[in-house]
């Protein structure tokens, strides 16, 4: 009886260190290079880290913060960013997957790569035909409105149209992921929900509303997250268009750290502006995990 259960006591152990060392890679990399880096993050937001100083300094880089209109702007502008381009993406992506779900193989996937292609090209390359796009005098967009009789617009140069430009370029860059997935999602519903729903006269906003949207619910939890998620980190964008101009109108949070760390070389301001984006981020996060959970199974 005791040679059983010590022989089953081994096994277990041994099941135990081999599962272990199969995850040993992927958790060194995570605390090597995710939860180290964040930890130092929080321990540096406390100090005057610049190049000449290491002073302990508590909450001062915070309260400079609050106090810091710069700050406040980028993080009104992340903020605008955040509910303007989400429901867009959201609600793009679902009318696209809507039309193509139902359209043969070759179509679907045809569209599918269409709409992908932002998500894996360079944000470079994306940003230098925009670019173009924007340009005052020759870009295409100018062109267009200048054959309703409209002036030219300096896009990016304009305090009044310069965030909804880079907003623009974030979309195009956004709906790739979801297009697929819920393509995917929408096309694991049972067709008898929605043939059953047709034989009661149900119009075809009911179905969507009845049916099919409780059905995403998973879905759109994911893409929703992970969506929000990316948008407060909008960085790339901004930094090659605008440089956080005009007069900060399209900075963001994270370019503000960029800037008061590697062009101004405040590393603890940074740190902290870091801290507070992930705090806020976190928030919202459990918000909408909390109200828009679902246990929905197909």
């Amino acid at each position: 009886m005791f040679a059983t259960i010590l022989k089953s006591r081994r096994h277990v152990w041994r099941e135990w260190l081999i599962s272990y060392l199969f995850l040993l890679p992927a958790l060194s990399f995570f605390l090597l290079f995710v939860a180290y880096p964040m930890l130092k993050g929080v321990y540096i937001s406390f100090f005057d880290y610049s190049l000449n100083n290491f002073d302990f300094i508590g909450l001062d880089n915070y309260k400079h913060l609050f106090q810091d209109k710069t700050f406040i702007q980028s993080m009104k502008n992340t903020i605008l960013i955040v509910f303007i381009a989400v429901p867009l993406v959201i609600a793009f992506s679902i009318f696209v997957a809507m039309t193509i779900y139902k359209k043969n193989e070759f179509t679907r996937s045809f569209f599918r790569g269409v709409f992908y292609l932002p998500a894996v090209t360079s944000v470079v390359s994306i940003t230098v035909v925009w670019a173009s796009i924007y340009e005052p005098n020759f870009g295409i967009l100018n062109y267009i409105t200048s054959l309703f009789g409209a002036e030219p617009i300096a896009w990016l140069g304009n305090p009044h149209t310069a965030l909804f430009a880079i907003i623009a370029v974030l979309i195009t860059t956004s709906v790739g992921q979801p297009i697929i997935l819920y393509v995917a999602s929408v096309g694991n519903i049972p067709t008898s929900y929605i043939e059953a729903a047709q034989i009661d006269r149900a119009t075809s906003g009911q179905i969507f509303r009845k049916i099919i949207w409780p059905m995403l619910m998973p879905t759109n939890l994911y893409i929703i997250v992970i969506t929000t998620i990316n948008t407060f980190q909008t960085f790339a964008i901004v930094q090659l268009l605008t440089a956080g101009g005009p007069l900060y109108k399209t900075s963001t949070v994270m370019y503000g750290v960029y800037e008061k760390a590697f062009m101004l070389g405040n590393f603890g301001l940074a740190s902290a502006m870091g801290i507070i984006l992930a705090v806020v981020i976190g928030i919202i996060s459990f918000i909408q995990f909390r109200y828009l959970g679902s246990d929905v199974e197909y």
